[in-house]
C-alpha cells in the first residue's frame, strides 16, 4: 500500500504553488508543516484530485488520481469543510455515504457508528446549523471515514476542537495510521509531534525537510529554527 507522488507541480499564473514534489508514502501518519503560503493545501487538493497538476502524477497502489479505484479508497477532510445547515447530522452522513457509493444498510450502520465515534451520537437528529464549530469539525472527520479509506487526507482536522477533543482525535488519527496512509496538515505542531512517524516541512512549494527532527529538540523548536518563527497557517 503506497501513495506515489512523482515530480508534481501546480502553477497559478506566475506563481508556482507546488514545485516538482516527489514523495512515497506508506501506512502510518505523515505530518505536513510549513509557513503561510507554502503550498500545503494545494498539494493536498492535488492528491485528492480536486486540482489538476501542471505537471507530474499521483497514484495510489497503481491507480491514477483520476481513476474510480483511487477515489474509492480516498477519505478527505478539507480545511474549509462545507455542510448543509438544514440537514441533521445523520442525514448529512447518509447523503455523503450515498455519494461515496455505500448501500443503504451499510450507510446507516457506518453513519451511526461514526457519530458515536466522534462523540455526536446524541446529536444525530439535530440540525447541523445548531452544531458548534467543534461539532461541525467532528462531523467532517466522520464523513471522511465513511468508506473506510486506505488513503486519508486531513487538512487541519483538529481546528476548532478544544484541548480534550484534540487529544481524543489525535488518538483516533494515530490508530487509523496503523492500516492506512494518512497525510495530516496542521498548524498545531504538537499534534504532529505526538502522532506522526514522519514529518514533511514545505516552503515555497517544495519539501525542504523529510524525515525525523533532531532527537534532542522538540518538533516545535526544530520547526521554528527552520523558519525563524514564521506562522504555519496555510
Amino acid at each position: 500500500m503506497e501513495l506515489i507522488i512523482d515530480r508534481l507541480s501546480r502553477q497559478f499564473q506566475s506563481k508556482i504553488a507546488v514545485d516538482r514534489v516527489s514523495l512515497r508514502l506508506t501506512p502510518g501518519v505523515t505530518g505536513l508543516l510549513g509557513p503561510n503560503g507554502a503550498g500545503k493545501t494545494t498539494l493536498m487538493r492535488l492528491v485528492c484530485g480536486i486540482l489538476k497538476p501542471t505537471a507530474g502524477s499521483v497514484a495510489f497502489d497503481g491507480a491514477d488520481v483520476s481513476a474510480e479505484e483511487y477515489r474509492a479508497q480516498l477519505g478527505y477532510l478539507p480545511q474549509d469543510f462545507g455542510y448543509y445547515p438544514d440537514f441533521t447530522g445523520l442525514d448529512f452522513l447518509l447523503y455523503m455515504a450515498a455519494l461515496k457509493g455505500l448501500d443503504k444498510t451499510t450507510a446507516r450502520r457506518k453513519s451511526l457508528e461514526l457519530l458515536d465515534t466522534v462523540g455526536l451520537g446524541d446529536m444525530a437528529k439535530k440540525k447541523v446549523k445548531t452544531y458548534s464549530g467543534g461539532m461541525r469539525q467532528r462531523l467532517g472527520i466522520a464523513q471522511a471515514l465513511l468508506n473506510e479509506p486506505k488513503l486519508l487526507i486531513l487538512d487541519e482536522p483538529t481546528a476548532g476542537l478544544d484541548p480534550k477533543e484534540r487529544v481524543r482525535f489525535r488518538d483516533l488519527i494515530a490508530s487509523l495510521g496503523r492500516d492506512s496512509v494518512v497525510l495530516l496538515s496542521t498548524h498545531i505542531v504538537s499534534d504532529v509531534e505526538h502522532i506522526a512517524g514522519r514529518v514533511l516541512i514545505m516552503k515555497a512549494g517544495q519539501i525542504v525537510h523529510d524525515g525525523a527532527w533532531n532527537a534532542h529538540e522538540d518538533l516545535e523548536k526544530f520547526y521554528l529554527a527552520q523558519f525563524g518563527g514564521e506562522e504555519d497557517d496555510g
